[in-house]
């Protein structure tokens, strides 16, 4: 089954989100402690290697685009992320780890991508059923 055109721009716009948002961090890593309030990290290599992973992910998604639902196990991989990034940020938050300031990346990490994540997924699922 091929994917419908919004569910490739989807792929696309979290590949290049995820490449931008890997290279800053990984090229920036101080900055974002800073503008969340933060301390810096005593080892920011760290945080980048975290921006390592997410610009990764952005490939992932880049190849994803070219049929999102034949290639539905990136993006489970990617929704799965993008629901344990806001537990562990709740976790973090309730024990004092992380300043509420923090949560803001949750919106464009995670939440903004809950819907579209889940919906190319239940088409996988549907189609997985007519095969």
């Amino acid at each position: 089954m091929e994917s419908k055109p919004w569910m490739k721009t989807v792929m696309r716009l979290a590949a290049v989100y995820n490449l931008l948002w890997g290279a800053w961090v990984v090229l920036f890593p101080l900055s974002f402690f800073r503008l969340t309030g933060m301390a810096d990290p005593i080892h920011p290599m760290i945080w980048q290697g975290m921006g390592m992973v997410i610009g990764v992910y952005g490939l992932g998604y880049w190849w994803s685009a070219a049929n999102p639902v034949k290639h539905w196990p990136i993006v489970a991989v990617g929704f799965i992320g993008k629901i344990f990034g806001p537990i562990g940020f709740v976790f973090n938050y309730l024990n004092g780890q992380v300043p509420a300031s923090f949560a803001y990346t949750l919106i464009t990490n995670d939440l903004i991508w809950w819907v579209p994540f889940f919906l190319i997924l239940n088409e996988a699922r549907k189609h997985q059923w007519e095969l």
